[in-house]
């Protein structure tokens, strides 16, 4: 079980779970606007993009293995400790890479399976070579996160439209305010692996600024996506509601003392608007 163990973590299960759940809110959102849902293509988008997340972040462990074991919270990762040999690695996310691809493209369509590709190539490519070199490494990273609700969405509609575009509008607004609330909490680990993310290039102060500013960009996107599609008042009622919310809870910010203790709770914050964003897309356009 220890060795099933090591397996399981090696495949960043957080980040496949909160990009799957985000794929299925899309597929749920437009198989509501169809009035249809087709549940052999909703297990092979799920279960495909789910074995092609943890394919991609399997490989980004292994790229990463010499910045892990700087930072207290990924040392313990069996690529940066070795516990893992480097062909059992390849195997493990060459399979898991076969088996979600031959899903997608057998039960999906081509559209999906190429935002699929090019999730997979932006998080090992781009936001690989940008997180060593770039303060914005943090915004090219919210390419692949934005992208499973377009897939979601396509798998049902087949095409890209203005929604789609709105969708991922969403998710990278959110992604930017969450992970910058991540990069505070850790701002000390991330300087000691020399990564320039914006906490330690720019500072505490600058970062909270532009949480503010994406959580406010969040809100406005969520107004455009009810503006121009099926979602209901209650969808608008209750995301606007978390927005302000998070968004207030961000200005106190700025009179904290302890920014990590305020950064800690954010992050949790994000989650929680997350869960609801997905949980209500799922669901409304049925909702009064």
């Amino acid at each position: 079980m220890r060795g099933i163990r090591k397996y399981y973590w090696l495949a960043k299960p957080g980040i496949v779970y909160s990009n799957v759940i985000a794929a299925i809110a899309g597929f749920f959102f437009a198989s509501t606007i169809v009035g249809r849902l087709d549940i052999v293509s909703f297990l092979a988008t799920v279960g495909g993009m789910g074995f092609v997340i943890a394919s991609a972040c399997v490989l980004n462990n292994y790229l990463d293995r010499a910045i892990d074991k700087k930072m207290k919270r990924t040392s313990w990762r069996a690529t940066a400790t070795g516990k893992i040999s480097t062909r059992a690695v390849f195997m493990y996310l060459g399979i898991l890479g076969a088996v979600g691809f031959m899903l997608l493209i057998i039960f999906t369509n081509w559209l999906v399976v190429g935002l699929v590709a090019l999730a997979y190539f932006s998080y090992i490519v781009l936001y690989g070579a940008a997180k060593r070199t770039t303060i914005h490494s943090t915004l090219i990273g919210t390419i692949p996160g934005g992208i499973p609700p377009v897939a979601g969405y396509a798998a049902v509609i087949g095409v890209l439209d203005y929604v789609t575009l709105l969708l991922f509008l969403a998710m990278v607004c959110w992604q930017m305010a969450h992970f910058y609330s991540i990069g505070m909490r850790r701002r000390d680990e991330y300087a000691a692996a020399n990564l320039p993310v914006m906490p330690v290039v720019k500072g505490m102060h600058p970062t909270k600024v532009q949480i503010l500013a994406y959580i406010a960009a969040f809100v406005v996107v969520v107004l455009l996506l009810v503006i121009t599609s099926p979602l209901n008042f209650s969808f608008l009622a209750v995301m606007t509601i978390l927005g302000f919310v998070w968004f207030f809870r961000g200005v106190r910010g700025f009179k904290e003392s302890n920014d990590q203790a305020w950064a800690k709770r954010m992050f949790l914050f994000s989650l929680v608007v997350l869960l609801s964003f997905c949980s209500l897309l799922s669901i409304g356009v049925l909702l009064p």
